[in-house]
């Protein structure tokens, strides 16, 4: 787990998955992919693989190290439904949420099919807990919005869009049963442009709507400069977060041994 994340919408990431692979354009200049990359071929380091899919079992129990809560984006290197990742760890990783449940984890998918299969089976005990919140990336109309559809089917208490890359004008957007949004343009070499109009009609949709509304950059070459005001002033709105007791070291050493993490 990285405590101090940079990513503005999360407090730290947990990755008990590393790597991914492509499947729609928003995944194009993948930035977990440019960072795992860089170290392929190197001994030792975490991303010794490159970007290759691969488990990482002995980071399972890392929640349930964590004393003070936090937001934590899982697998922010990954995707926990991509499918070379089996039920039975999916299951594993549920189950440390659910127990760890002094935080807030937020789970962020491409691939929302398999997500709400698993959350009406046998992930049906996470879907219940609203310290879990469900997501989808959204990047433009064709491959976002059947997503966004597919999301609201789940039987989740808390659901979220991260619409980053924003790629397109999405046009109107069925915000119902959503609860919270996070927009952002893409930065790095290669950023493909986001327009200002775009942020703004989904702003005043979600603000029709009562939706939670973030804005997390507007991206480019120099993310640094063109910075993350929309109209004179930041967004930065959540969803309530419900607040659980957190149990002392010695409770939370023998939850971790409780959990096989095989």
């Amino acid at each position: 787990m990285s405590d101090n994340s940079k990513i503005e919408w999360t407090d730290a990431t947990w990755n008990p998955v590393r790597g991914c692979s492509k499947i729609s354009p928003g995944c194009a200049n993948c930035y977990a992919e440019t960072f795992a990359e860089r170290f392929r071929g190197v001994p030792g380091h975490p991303y010794e693989n490159g970007f290759d899919l691969r488990l990482v079992p002995e980071k399972l129990g890392e929640p349930l190290q964590w004393g003070s809560p936090r937001m934590v984006f899982v697998n922010s290197m990954s995707d926990l439904f991509h499918p070379d990742v089996p039920d039975a760890y999916i299951i594993a990783v549920a189950k440390v949420m659910s127990v760890a449940n002094w935080h807030t984890y937020q789970v962020l998918t491409k691939r929302p099919e398999r997500m709400a299969s698993l959350l009406k089976t046998s992930l049906r005990e996470a879907a219940e807990s609203p310290h879990i919140w469900w997501g989808v990336s959204v990047e433009n109309r064709k491959h976002g919005l059947p997503r966004i559809d597919m999301l609201r089917s789940t039987p989740v208490r808390v659901r979220f869009l991260s619409i980053e890359p924003l790629l397109e004008d999405l046009g109107k957007v069925d915000f119902g049963q959503i609860q919270w949004v996070i927009i952002g343009g893409e930065s790095g070499p290669g950023a493909r442009p986001m327009k200002e109009e775009w942020v703004r009609s989904l702003r005043d949709q979600c603000q029709h709507a009562g939706v939670a509304f973030f804005f997390k950059q507007w991206g480019g070459v120099r993310k640094s400069e063109t910075g993350r005001k929309l109209d004179g002033r930041t967004y930065d709105e959540f969803p309530m977060r419900t607040r659980a007791p957190v149990p002392d070291s010695a409770t939370r050493s023998s939850l971790r041994k409780e959990i096989a993490f095989a």
